[in-house]
């Protein structure tokens, strides 16, 4: 059965040594995954490679810029947001003594290997650059991060557990 072709890819045939730096755009709907969709990821994604090449290994270091359409995770607003996500991998020819072959930066390749698909590692950083929670502090509407009215700024803390309170609830504003 033939291989789907490779939707972000680094041919090595022909690619001397040193760094080389490969630049790819893509839609978020070309990777055919319901979890790149219900992350909030729509419309183009940027995806920077540089490939630095030498005689034991190949690494790889990944840059993607992505706009992802959340939402506030408090008043459920939508918030547009540009999400940036970095991961480097190593690809070795030979297994090194010391590392481990259950280690996900280090991939073991052969010499004559033609192309390295990066389509799934572009994928995992995308997700991975999700953040874990989205709030909206610009929007009016987010009853929670409302400006103070006038009124409560003149209720000041009484005690000193009040005032670390107080300390907090604006450290996360």
């Amino acid at each position: 059965m033939p291989k789907e072709r490779a939707l972000i890819a680094i041919r090595l045939a022909g690619l001397s040594q040193g760094i080389h730096e490969f630049d790819f755009t893509c839609d978020a709907v070309d990777f055919n995954d319901s979890a790149v969709k219900e992350a909030g990821f729509s419309d183009g994604i940027s995806v920077r490679a540089v490939v630095d090449k030498n005689d034991e290994q190949i690494a790889v270091s990944l840059e993607t810029t992505a706009k992802a359409g959340l939402s506030c995770d408090l008043c459920l607003a939508p918030v547009p947001l540009e999400l940036k996500g970095t991961y480097r991998t190593y690809y070795i020819y030979e297994q090194v003594q010391g590392q481990g072959e259950d280690d996900e930066e280090y991939r073991l390749i052969d010499r004559n290997t033609v192309s390295i698909d990066l389509t799934e590692d572009v994928r995992e950083t995308l997700l991975l650059s999700v953040p874990m929670k989205v709030t909206c502090t610009d929007n009016p509407g987010c009853q929670v991060y409302r400006q103070e009215r006038p009124e409560d700024a003149d209720s000041a803390p009484e005690g000193s557990w009040q005032e670390s309170l107080e300390k907090l609830k604006n450290k996360y504003r």
